[in-house]
């Protein structure tokens, strides 16, 4: 039975949660490449403003972009997960799925000289002493949990909710704000 796309999970940052720490990138080196190196992290860490961080990993899009634009055909989809896999022996480390990504999820590894992506931590075998099994090491290092392993349709729920707290939050304020008005 085939995976629908919006079953598949992936990594999400909360850039509300997220203190910077790169304790993700770190996992992530560790895990596939057995060395604490975050330039060899399958997630990244970015900063978006003063105080704003967000972790950013493979969104296992349902048309990836960067298989098509690759001209050795050295990237591929796994069907149900949405992993991209790369054939190392095709891959030339040309980077046009770098440039093509629009989540700037995939990298150029530094000594193979070929692309590399989030692949869940499904490639190594740890699961069995993890806390929280089959979920990528990135989510269970975090120390402030602004990781999650989620589908499209949990993030959509998610942003749904919060968007209407918002609403209820913003309605009250200013229902507030006109009491004090008509009081003073």
């Amino acid at each position: 039975m085939t995976t629908r796309y919006q079953d598949r999970k992936f990594i999400v940052s909360d850039p509300e949660k997220c203190s910077g720490c790169r304790l993700c990138e770190y996992a992530c080196s560790m895990a596939n490449e057995k060395t604490f190196n975050p330039d060899k992290s399958r997630i990244r860490v970015i900063t978006t403003g003063p105080l704003t961080n967000m972790a950013v990993s493979c969104r296992k899009c349902e048309d990836p972009v960067c298989v098509a634009s690759c001209p050795k055909n050295a990237l591929s989809q796994e069907e149900n997960t949405g992993i991209i896999r790369v054939n190392e022996h095709s891959c030339t480390g040309c980077g046009w799925c770098i440039g093509a990504c629009p989540f700037g999820a995939i990298n150029l590894h530094h000594i193979k000289k070929i692309a590399y992506t989030c692949n869940n931590c499904t490639d190594i075998d740890i699961h069995a002493d993890s806390k929280q099994k089959n979920e990528p090491q990135c989510i269970q290092w975090c120390p402030k949990n602004a990781l999650q392993f989620i589908t499209s349709e949990t993030l959509a729920q998610k942003t749904r909710q919060k968007i209407v707290t918002q609403l209820f939050e913003t309605r009250e304020n200013n229902n507030s704000n006109k009491e004090k008005n008509q009081n003073s």
